[in-house]
């Protein structure tokens, strides 16, 4: 665990989560608190995703939407914060959104927390030397990737790879539960649930509630 929330020359350290969260569960603030921990960071900015390159977002729920989510799961911890820049920029891809925040963040030393299977495909994002320019990569291992191949890329980008546990929760698993009428409780943010509920996500067309 790093003792120090800034590097060696005295920058802040701040960790950055960008996903769709669609919807954000716990898993999600899991990694999030560990890199916390493990990497002695100022603090942990989710990041929602306006349009990703390399997945579609299910069940036609907004961008918008998706940041309340992120703002509801992430509330009350003084150490998580929500950045709207990809939605309000219409950003795309990961390099654009890292130099957006080091814009705004000064000269803060960046960590982007991604999933080891983001990792094992970092050579198909855009610009990953861009990547690795403007960031530091901390890797959650996710279940079913290969540990040699997580050690093996992560040698290879310098990235450090997380204490994670292994928790087998994805977003797609909640989406699921909510259409069978599954319970979330312990699986997303009780504030995640209620506004699921309230704005009817998840549950089709015939469920969906005017998310105004």
């Amino acid at each position: 665990m790093a003792t120090s929330t800034s590097d060696a020359a005295g920058r802040r350290r701040v960790g950055i989560l960008g996903g769709s969260f669609n919807p954000p569960h716990l898993g999600h603030l899991i990694i999030a608190s560990q890199a916390h921990y493990e990497l002695g960071l100022a603090g942990v900015v989710f990041v929602p995703a306006w349009s990703p390159p390399h997945k579609v977002i299910e069940d036609h729920v907004t961008a918008e939407t998706r940041l309340r989510l992120a703002t509801a799961a992430v509330g009350g911890d003084p150490r998580f914060s929500v950045s709207a820049v990809e939605i309000e920029r219409r950003l795309r891809y990961t390099v654009e959104t890292l130099a957006a925040l080091s814009g705004e963040l000064g000269d803060a030393d960046l960590w982007f927390i991604v999933g080891s299977d983001s990792l094992l495909a970092l050579a198909t994002w855009k610009d990953p030397s861009g990547i690795l320019e403007r960031c530091r990569l901390a890797v959650a291992p996710r279940p079913g990737d290969d540990p040699r191949l997580i050690r093996e890329h992560a040698g290879r980008y310098n990235a450090e790879i997380l204490s994670t546990p292994a928790i087998g929760l994805s977003s797609s698993d909640v989406r699921a539960r909510v259409r069978r009428g599954a319970p979330l409780r312990y699986l997303v943010p009780e504030a995640v649930a209620l506004l699921i509920e309230r704005l009817g996500l998840y549950r089709g067309a015939a469920g969906r509630r005017d998310p105004r």
